[in-house]
């Protein structure tokens, strides 16, 4: 099966998430992703070829869906010999990922200027938390710190109330690691055209403002800044709300047009209400009438009365309903994986391409699994192998 990234070669040597989740989505579409990944500590139990080999190391990889479709090879990059072999990688790949600090790559002489100058066609991506520049640029952080600075934390949540944490995914994987996936198939297309590579900076809180480029149009625009629960789409409006049913579970409606309004009304009894629908000084009365018409029935029993009809809604889904769910699993969305332990579940593939699609081709490495099999490639003998494992030099 033809993919449609077959041939791109891509050493990533990130560790925390976003790095990892934009090798992902690129090995998922047919990349040669190697983790070029730190050597196993001395005091690690290690096995006669440098493998930590357990069943807890087993069954962490083959559920690590950040790491499917890759190969690994341990490199102690502060060794000189080490980055020979890496330089040596280099020749041959097409992009290197990168999530360091500002300046790390620079230090292990990794960067864009020494490999450029290995392989001028080489594509390398920086991810970091408030990128390669500005005052903030060596600042430490994590996702609620990126989105905190990119603007999404302060218009999450209800009035008077703290700023609702969502899990990391506005800043790690969809500021940095599909941002960042994004930008290296931009310079990937542009290298056909220039015949060079480049650098790309990618900072999440870049990425998170990015996100919210519609929300900060209508505030140049109007000059009214969006509040907690005080928006249209964040939770002022009875029509674009959550309500909690009577088995204590929650369904979400977003019935935004007239006419799906028209017949949320229509179903829920409140025709009344139909005049009123952008009178916001009666939202708070309308939500909570609509909150005690909802705490009638069970989300499932509403999701078969609403379904009937147009009407933008839906229960919220608890993640163990998530990927049982028949819609789920029709699109593909939940996989299974053979793996070293037997199947493995794993999240599906959400680009679906008709004539390239993509398709999750392994389980997750284990670190340094394939440092032989790169190492012979490039040449290395098993001697000059054995004498690197016994030195530190590769893992």
């Amino acid at each position: 099966m033809v993919m449609a990234l077959d041939g791109i070669k891509v050493l990533d040597l990130s560790r925390l998430a976003p790095g990892p989740h934009c090798s992902m989505l690129l090995a998922d579409f047919g990349a040669d992703v190697t983790l070029v990944e730190a050597v196993p500590g001395a005091s690690a139990k290690l096995g006669s070829t440098g493998l930590r080999r357990s069943e807890a190391a087993e069954r962490a990889a083959a559920y690590n869906a950040l790491g499917r479709g890759k190969k690994s090879i341990a490199l102690n990059l502060k060794e000189e010999e080490a980055r020979k072999i890496f330089y040596r990688m280099v020749e041959g790949a097409d992009v290197v990922i990168e999530g360091f600090r500002p300046g790390v790559v620079k230090r292990l002489g990794v960067d864009y200027d020494t490999l450029s100058q290995i392989n001028p066609r080489i594509i390398c991506c920086s991810i970091s938390g408030f990128g390669q520049t500005g005052p903030y640029a060596n600042l430490v952080g994590h996702d609620i710190n990126y989105i905190a600075v990119g603007g999404a934390l302060g218009v999450t949540g209800r009035p008077g109330q703290p700023p609702a944490i969502p899990v990391n995914l506005l800043a790690d994987f969809a500021g940095g690691g599909l941002t960042a996936a994004f930008a290296i198939c931009l310079a990937i297309i542009a290298r056909e055209k220039t015949g060079r590579g480049q650098n790309i900076d990618v900072g999440m809180s870049d990425g998170v403002l990015s996100l919210m480029t519609s929300a900060f149009s209508q505030y140049f625009s109007t000059g009214q800044p969006i509040r907690p629960g005080e928006y249209l789409l964040n939770g002022a409006a009875p029509f674009y709300n959550t309500y909690k049913c009577s088995d204590g579970r929650w369904f979400s409606i977003g019935s935004i047009e007239p006419h799906f309004w028209a017949n949320l009304c229509k179903v829920l009894g409140t025709e009344d209400l139909l005049p009123h629908q952008f009178d916001q000084a009666r939202w708070p009365e309308m939500i909570e009438r609509f909150a005690g018409i909802f705490a009638t029935k069970t989300a499932d029993e509403w999701m078969a009365i609403m379904s009937q009809d147009d009407i933008c809604a839906a229960p919220v889904l608890e993640m163990e309903n998530v990927v049982t769910n028949e819609h789920n699993l029709a699109r593909g969305m939940v996989i299974e994986l053979d793996s070293p332990v037997g199947k493995v579940k794993q999240i599906g593939v959400a680009p679906k391409l008709s004539e390239t699609p993509g398709q999750p081709r392994s389980t997750a490495p284990l670190i340094g699994q394939h440092t032989d099999e790169i190492l012979s490639g490039l040449g290395y003998t098993a001697e000059q192998i054995a004498d690197l494992r016994s030195r530190g030099v590769v893992g």
